[in-house]
């Protein structure tokens, strides 16, 4: 769940000298381990004064950095929560924010929030003042570039069907991935989930099973709403999410409730690896 609203303000003309310190990004901020430095600066630049304050708000935007939303959502959101400790505050630029904002601001609409009108991106730096500027455009050449997950509908949960449906369905889809889901018993009152992905198959030549399987966690965790239909208890349950990749986007058509004494979609599994789509 994000609770973002009124509690992002960025400092501005902060004094630097001996109002700030230096120290250890705290083991509670694992959204910025791993990111090329391990002290920040307290103050950081969203005025938070004290660790816990640091903690407390960092913990209601690791659920968008886990989306993946964005390559850089991790630096840019580190950069202004822990920034590095240096002589002098180092701030995102204007165009990181903005491409930040542009694939992100729909994921956090999705959960019903907008983009906080405190992390308007005219308020930082242009890209020829000193700042955190994105990667240059060589790397998305370098790199390639899957297709995105989207907020949806869920669709209804299917489970009463028969294999030769199934297989018929798999003939029109690009990608169809066993999902095992779970509660997570955690002490906080957000809800967490284990999502356990295993491709079955993917029929789209150019996607390999790990990149579909990596694809379909991001959709779940953008598309929290269906998790919570699907995992209304801590008992886990497995389903088997069916669809196409249209226009760089994935959008999941059909789910389909996997359970034991369900031998169909086994069927079907098996059917597929010989099966002839008309």
């Amino acid at each position: 769940v994000f609770a973002v609203n009124g509690f992002l303000r960025v400092a501005t003309g902060l004094d630097i000298g001996l109002s700030t310190k230096c120290v250890v990004i705290p083991k509670e901020m694992g959204m910025c381990h791993k990111i090329g430095y391990s002290e920040m600066r307290l103050p950081n630049l969203m005025g938070h004064t004290s660790m816990e304050e640091v903690i407390q708000k960092s913990t209601t935007w690791q659920h968008l950095v886990h989306t993946d939303c964005h390559p850089h959502v991790r630096t840019f959101l580190c950069s202004l929560l822990a920034p590095i400790c240096l002589d002098t505050f180092i701030h995102p630029c204007r165009s990181m924010c903005a491409a930040v904002r542009d694939s992100c601001a729909p994921v956090l609409l999705c959960h019903g929030h907008p983009w906080p009108a405190s992390l308007d991106c005219d308020r930082f730096p242009g890209d020829e003042d000193m700042c955190l500027a994105p990667l240059t455009k060589d790397y998305k050449y370098l790199h390639k570039v899957l297709p995105k997950p989207t907020c949806q509908t869920c669709p209804a949960v299917e489970e009463f069907f028969t294999h030769k449906r199934v297989l018929e369905v798999f003939c029109d889809s690009n990608f169809a991935v066993k999902v095992k889901l779970s509660k997570k018993r955690t002490a906080s009152e957000n809800q967490e989930y284990n999502i356990e992905c295993h491709v079955e198959f993917t029929s789209q030549g150019s996607l390999l099973p790990y990149e579909t399987q990596s694809m379909i966690q991001q959709w779940l965790l953008i598309n929290e709403k269906c998790i919570e239909r699907m995992s209304p208890t801590h008992r886990p349950m497995v389903y088997l999410l069916v669809g196409n990749i249209e226009e760089g986007i994935i959008l999941v058509n059909q789910v389909y409730r996997w359970q034991r004494k369900d031998s169909q979609l086994t069927l079907a599994t098996q059917k597929w690896r010989y099966h002839k789509c008309l």
